[in-house]
């Protein structure tokens, strides 16, 4: 490697990380400790050093340009590796122990979370994991949970967020179903189908509205507000539900329907109390986190 090419300082790329995640300086300087000034001449210094203009002000925050979009990558992987020395050097991923509580919606519990425990187990055999399955957004601040897997951006000033993956979710029948009910070819033709609703579905009906799926109440005979048993049901062939594409794609039995619709996407935010920063259980399980999800996400 030719070291002489390496001509940026770390903790200036450390004060660009930052502030990409954190959105702003003001934000960015509460969280590494420093001042606003400080932050700003360390982020002013890297895009000298580097020849190229980071961010542009939008409103009260910040937006990265493209080439700090290109550089974000490379700067989080330099992130995370740098966390890993420091767990590594003080054997921490060893020798840490104690409880850590993560909260996640009902799906990802039952269906992400027994693949990220075991690699928890497996990363740090004397931290105890306990999941709390909630689509109730918990809140962090009351110590209900001390990491949360959210698909929203955390608006609270003393949480921290990562924004790990984008999943997405597709309608999804038993083969029987389809076959019986179908073909399902284009937005219109789902106006006859029937679909799993929710406790209250009144989003959902709006969001297939909004997508040119023509659906009434009449559309939803069948509705559970547990979204595992609202899987569960469309297996059962009572109708069509929308589910991750990794869950509903590795069941033989279901079948994806495509048509040419927006997709349904969502964020995936991991989201912790500032503390994580002096916690060192805390902040294992949330950097292994945010290296595993978004590889479980693609391999599933």
């Amino acid at each position: 490697m030719d070291w002489r090419s390496v001509k940026f300082d770390w903790n200036r790329a450390r004060a660009f990380l930052v502030t990409a995640e954190e959105g702003s300086l003001s934000a960015a300087a509460r969280a590494l400790g420093m001042t606003q000034p400080t932050l700003g001449r360390q982020v002013a210094a890297l895009e000298d050093e580097l020849g190229v203009s980071l961010f542009e002000r939008v409103g009260r925050g910040l937006s990265l340009t493209d080439a700090g979009m290109e550089l974000l990558s490379h700067v989080r992987a330099m992130g995370e590796a740098a966390a890993g020395v420091s767990l590594a050097a003080s054997g921490q991923a060893t020798s840490v122990e104690g409880h850590v509580a993560i909260t996640a919606s009902e799906i990802y519990s039952w269906w992400l979370m027994p693949r990220l425990v075991r690699l928890l187990r497996d990363t740090a055999p004397g931290v105890t994991i306990e999941v709390v399955a909630s689509n109730e957004i918990r809140d962090l601040k009351r110590r209900e949970a001390d990491i949360a897997i959210r698909n929203a951006r955390p608006d609270q000033p003393d949480l921290i967020g990562r924004l790990v993956a984008e999943d997405q979710g597709g309608f999804y029948g038993h083969r029987d179903y389809i076959a019986r009910a179908g073909p399902f070819d284009t937005a219109e033709d789902l106006g006859r189908a029937q679909f799993i609703g929710f406790a209250d579905q009144t989003m959902f009906m709006q969001a297939l509205v909004k997508r040119g799926i023509p659906v009434t109440a009449s559309s939803f005979p069948v509705a559970a507000g547990n979204h595992i048993v609202n899987w569960e049901m469309a297996r059962a062939g009572l109708g069509l539900g929308v589910v991750p594409r990794g869950l509903g794609d590795a069941d033989p039995d279901m079948q994806r329907v495509e048509i040419d619709i927006k997709e349904f996407t969502f964020p995936v935010w991991l989201v912790a109390h500032r503390e994580l920063r002096t916690s060192p259980r805390v902040r294992l399980v949330f950097d292994t986190l945010v290296d595993a999800i978004p590889r479980l996400l693609r391999a599933s």
